[in-house]
C-alpha cells in the first residue's frame, strides 16, 4: 500500500504539473489573444460547470490548488471597489515560458482599474511561492513604489537577472535556470476591469537590455532575429 500511494503522489503531482503549465482550455485566459490567465477558470469557486448540473470542474480544482492554498467565493464576485482580483501570468507575447535568464518588459497602461493598489508579484515555477532573489521582494507597487510614469499616463516593470541601465527602481530580479511565473493583483477593482476595457500588456521578451523601448532600431533587430 505504501508503495501504492507513494507512486501515486507522484502520477498526480505530474498530472496536475502539466494541467497547470500547458493549458488545453482557452476560456481559462481573460481576453481573446492574450496569455494572461483566470485567477479561477471556469468561474465558479466549487468548481462547479453549469451551475452543478454538468459535475465538478476536477482540472480546474486540480489547477486553482496546485499554484493557491486557499479558496473564497470572492474570487469569482464582481464586486465594484471591494476585494482583489487576479490574472496570472507564465507565457510571453510569443506563447513561451519565461525564463529566468531572459530580460522582460511589461506596460501597465494608465488608470489601473484598482482604488486602493495594483501590484505585480513574481512566484518560483517549482515551489510556487515568491521567488527568493537579492531584493526584498519580487514585486512592485504602484502606489508604494516610486514609479516612472510615461507620457501616456502607462508604466513599465522590467524583469530579468540584471536590472537594465537606470531603470533599477522598476525592475524586478529573476534568477538564471530558474521558471518563474507572475500574478497580478487589483485591490479594490473597478469596473474596467470587469468589463474589460481596461487590459494589462503582454509581457514582451527583450534580448538585450540597451534597447528596452521599441523604437526603429529594436523592432528592425527583432524583426530580423
Amino acid at each position: 500500500m505504501k508503495k501504492i500511494l507513494t507512486q501515486a503522489a507522484k502520477l498526480g503531482n505530474a498530472t496536475t504539473r502539466a494541467l497547470f503549465w500547458n493549458e488545453r482550455d482557452k476560456s481559462a485566459f481573460l481576453y481573446e489573444g492574450s496569455h494572461w490567465k483566470r485567477g479561477v477558470v471556469g468561474g465558479s469557486y466549487e468548481y462547479l460547470k453549469d451551475q452543478g448540473v454538468g459535475g465538478r470542474n476536477i482540472d480546474a480544482r486540480a489547477h486553482y490548488f496546485y499554484m493557491a492554498t486557499f479558496n473564497s467565493p470572492a474570487m469569482v464576485w464582481q464586486l465594484i471597489g471591494k476585494g482583489s482580483q487576479y490574472a496570472w501570468g507564465y507565457l510571453d507575447e510569443n506563447g513561451d515560458y519565461l525564463d529566468g535568464g531572459n530580460n522582460y518588459k511589461l506596460n501597465i497602461p494608465k488608470n489601473a482599474p484598482a482604488e486602493k493598489f495594483l501590484s505585480i508579484v513574481v512566484y518560483n515555477r517549482q515551489t510556487r511561492s515568491q521567488l527568493q532573489t537579492s531584493q526584498s521582494f519580487p514585486s512592485k507597487n504602484n502606489k508604494r513604489d516610486k514609479l516612472l510614469f510615461n507620457k501616456d499616463g502607462s508604466f513599465d516593470i522590467y524583469f530579468g537577472p540584471k536590472a537594465p541601465a537606470g531603470k533599477e527602481a522598476y525592475w524586478i530580479e529573476t534568477i538564471p535556470e530558474k521558471g518563474w511565473f507572475c500574478l497580478l493583483r487589483l485591490c479594490s477593482p473597478t469596473q474596467e476591469w470587469y468589463d474589460k476595457t481596461w487590459r494589462p500588456g503582454e509581457i514582451e521578451n527583450v534580448q538585450d537590455t540597451n534597447m528596452i523601448h521599441r523604437n526603429n532600431k529594436y523592432m528592425k533587430v527583432k524583426n530580423e532575429s
